[in-house]
Parts: structure tokens; sequence; C-alpha cells
């Protein structure tokens, strides 16, 4: 165990600092520091020398160099149990430093910052910071090294538990922290210097570093002869399956977590109340209502058979008639931005449900990048949020869709968004009636939509993610007895398509957006 004598405290993230530093200075741990640390603990009555006192040497350069000196780093990386370490440290007047609590400069957030220039960013770039944790994590069988406010406190019962002294064990712990920490720290500075070539900034840079951190172990992956874990980035605001809270039910799955990324995604889309339900990634059934409750009814009907077993998601909060309805079936999982206290109390007859408590939805701010691996690579796109209104699209028939027909191809074509490709989806202004999911050929999506359908889809508009690349798949719909198709267009013949749509006397928009989902 290391005894902490001597302490190195430089932080740009102050928080916490002063209430550690008085408990260390009451175990008699001396402490040394630099600038603006310096004179808070100083301004708080806490005895602190200057780095620079100490190594003798005075900080220069813009304070760029002032404890890259040999008597910090020797007295990091020394190791106590070396005689002649021990000894070539006295031979130098080197002293040991025992611990080092330090976080770095917030380059991240400089970067963020809305016309921060190359300069300024170069400026947040921490040289110093980096390599004293580097050193004291190296040699954490000697040294404490503290790079999260968070771990104060618990440090501080260890020192008084055992009279001063850190367990190797967790200086262990601290120390892997650090080169988590720094790895990520040099990723973001990467990241970002990789997007700049000359006078010009790209999207995307020669190398591209990602951290995540890990959230849970899983029972296993897809199958249960793989093997899986669940990671989730480190920072990361929007509302998103990453940052749900389980408030009861089994442990997630790997296939759970994607069906309820896929529900809370696709909720997402709407401002009114939505429910979806979600199997195998794909929508089943979706909707709009007044209320939670009618919304999720309305989905169900749609498909209930592969409802059975599916993830419901909402945009709204869970109250306690619609809780009564979920649990009169079985389901997966249900995910929302809220439940209410008789909802919570009436999912507990299904104790295995997993209830899943998102963010707040409204106005969530969406972006980042989408990935995708293959075996050798990681193919990383930004996220598909783009999103064209029906009533601004072209429309390129004869006839052009009544007010209702609008509302039902926008509704939709959001829904059409979260559907595997090739995908059609059938539906009234607020009630999916068939889907059509994953299929080789847009017409077989179209024919599978038609038979999948209970309600009638005589009067349903239709959504296809993509252009039709024939006439068929107008036919088949107009057999259906739909009135309005959305889609993408950019077909070499969307003349001919056009052509089938006005002879069906369908109304027809092109987005000029299409919305594959592999």
């Amino acid at each position: 165990m290391a005894k902490i004598s001597r302490a190195l405290i430089s932080v740009s993230d102050k928080s916490g600092v002063v209430e550690f530093c008085k408990q260390l200075a009451e175990y008699g741990v001396q402490i040394l520091s630099t600038g603006g640390t310096a004179n808070l603990l100083r301004e708080s009555g806490i005895k602190t020398m200057d780095v620079s006192e100490y190594t003798g040497f005075p900080e220069m350069l813009d304070g760029r160099v002032k404890t890259l000196h040999p008597k910090i780093h020797g007295g990091l990386l020394g190791m106590r149990s070396k005689p002649e370490h021990v000894a070539k440290m006295k031979e130098h007047g080197i002293e040991n430093i025992d611990m080092v609590v330090v976080n770095l400069y917030p380059f991240e957030s400089a970067v963020a910052r809305e016309g921060c220039s190359i300069e300024e960013a170069i400026e947040n770039i921490d040289i110093g910071g980096p390599t004293m944790l580097r050193s004291a994590a190296k040699n954490h069988q000697d040294v404490t090294v503290i790079v999260d406010s968070g771990d104060y406190a618990s440090v501080l019962d260890e020192m008084k538990i055992s009279g001063g002294y850190v367990s190797e064990r967790t200086n262990f712990g601290l120390a892997v922290k650090v080169f988590q920490h720094t790895a990520a720290y040099d990723g973001a500075i990467s990241n970002y210097l990789g997007t700049i070539s000359g006078d010009t900034v790209i999207e995307y840079p020669e190398t591209f570093t990602l951290q995540v951190r890990k959230a849970q172990n899983l029972r296993y992956g897809e199958n249960p002869q793989q093997t899986a874990a669940f990671y989730i980035e480190k920072e990361n605001s929007e509302p998103s399956v990453s940052n749900t809270v389980q408030l009861q039910g089994k442990e997630l799955s790997f296939n759970n977590i994607i069906d309820l990324d896929a529900a809370l995604e696709t909720v997402k889309e709407f401002d009114k109340p939505a429910a979806v339900i979600i199997k195998h990634t794909n929508p089943c059934g979706a909707a709009l209502a007044g209320s939670p409750l009618t919304a999720y009814l309305k989905a169900r009907e749609c498909d209930p058979l592969s409802a059975f077993g599916g993830i419901v998601g909402f945009n709204r909060e869970v109250d306690a008639a619609t809780a009564r309805e979920l649990t009169s079936t079985f389901l997966e999982a249900v995910i929302a931005p809220g439940f209410s206290d008789e909802a919570l109390e009436i999912f507990t007859v299904k104790k295995n449900v997993r209830v899943m408590l998102a963010k707040p939805l409204p106005g969530c701010i969406r972006k980042g990048y989408d990935m995708k691996k293959v075996t050798g690579g990681l193919l990383v796109q930004g996220r598909d949020l783009g999103m064209v209104n029906a009533s601004d699209c072209k429309v390129v028939t004869e006839r052009i869709p009544s007010a209702s027909e609008y509302d039902a191809l926008d509704f939709a074509w959001r829904i059409c968004k979260h559907v595997k490709s090739n995908a059609i989806v059938f539906s009234s202004r607020d009630q999916t009636i068939g889907i059509g999911a994953g299929q080789m050929s847009r017409v077989d999506s179209s024919r599978i939509a038609v038979q999948k359908a209970l309600l009638p889809t005589k009067g349903a508009v239709l959504a296809s993610d993509a252009f039709f690349p024939f006439r068929d798949g107008v036919d088949a719909a107009a057999e259906a007895g739909v009135t309005a198709i959305i889609q993408p267009g950019g077909s070499l013949r969307d003349d001919e398509v056009i052509k089938a749509a006005n002879e069906h006397g369908i109304a027809m928009l092109f987005t000029g957006m299409r919305h594959f989902r592999h």
C-alpha cells in the first residue's frame, strides 16, 4: 500500500477540489500545485507550494512548461521497491510524489464552441497534464492518480480507514481510468485535427477514434452461442436507448436493445401522441391518437399476431389505462418518456416486462453518426435525420392529393423511414394498415403489406422508401385500393410509373429523398 505524503494537484474542473485538499491536509499531506488551482487552494486557507518553487525552475513559455521536470516525473516514476531507483532519486534530490490529481484542458468543449479557431484548439491541447497522469498511472503500485472528481470521496474513505494509505488494488483501478481518459482525450484531438486539410475542413478524418463505455454485460448476443456486451457513448444528451433507466423487468438482451432503439427512434418522428410496436427492428403497427392508450390500440390493430411478444414505444407518458392494456398481452418491453405511479404499480403484475424510462422527447436535438460493423471494417455515416413533409413534395400526377391524403402520406412516410428495405407502408392518416419489410423486390413488399393487412386497404395511401423501378408496384397498390402514393422518384422508368398512377387515378408525390434501411 502507498502512504500519501505528497500530492500534486492541478485541475481544470475545480469542483470538489477544495474540500478534497482540506482533508488531505488533515492527514499531513504536502500539496504541490500550479496556476489557478494553487491560487484557489491558498484563498481557501490551504497551505500550497508552487511547482516552480518545488522544482527550482520557473514556469515558462506562457505556462507551457511547468511540470515537465525530472523532480516531478522522477518523483512519480521512481519505484520505491527498487533500491537503484531510490538511490538515484536520493542522488539527485528527487522526492516521492505519492498522489496526482489532474484533469485536462477542456479540449472537446473548446472546439465545440462556434467559431473556435485552430489556434484556440491548439492552445487547449494539454501536454503536462496527460504526461503526469501517464507517469503516475504507470507507477500505480506506488502512486495514487485521480482524474475524476467522483473518486475523491472513495479515496478519502480508504485513507481514513487505513491511516493515510491507498491500496494497490484501488490504485490499479484509478490507473485504468487514467489510460481510458487519456485515450479518449487523444482520440478527440486526433479526430478534430484530422478533419483539417489545408484551408478546408473535411467531414471524415483519415483515422476515426471512438471510445465507448461498457454499460453492462449481456447474457448472450443475437444467439446463445454468441457472447455480448452493451457499450454506450461517453456523453449523449439526446434521448436514446443508451441513457434510458430500467424501472423493472428481466435483464435486457442484445435483441431487446436493438428493438428498443428502433421503437424510440420511430416515435421521435412525431409531435402528436404516438405508439409503435416493434418486432425484429420493424414496426408491425404504429398509430397517432389523442392519448397513448388509443394510439397503442390502433397500432396493435394493424397486426395483433405480430404484436405478441413485441416491444412498444411511446412518445408520451404511459398512464394507468395504457398500462392495463399493455399487461393484458405478452410483451417483451415498453419504452416511454414517463410512467405514472399507478402505471408502474400495474406493471408489477408482469414482473418480467422490461419497463424502460427514456429522457423527455419533445424538442430533442438529434445529431451524430450512424455506424455499421462489417468484418474487418467500420462504416461511418451521418444519421438519417432528413425528413420532408408531404405538403412540400412535388405532385407528379394529374390528380392532387386531398387534405386528408396529405396527412396520411406524411404519416406513412415517417413510418416507412423506420422499416427495413425494401419497405412498403399502407396507412390511413393516423394508423398503419399493412407493412411489407425486407423483401428482395419492392412488388413483393407491396404484396406482403396487402396480405398482412387486417384493416381495409381501400382508400389507404402507400409509402415506399425508394423509387418504384417498374409500374408493377403501382399496379399492385391500385389493386389494393390505394388512392395516393409517396415515394422518392428518380427511376429511369419514372414516366412509366407516373403513367400507371394516372391510369388508376392515384395521386403521387415525389420526395426527392429516399430512406434505405439495411
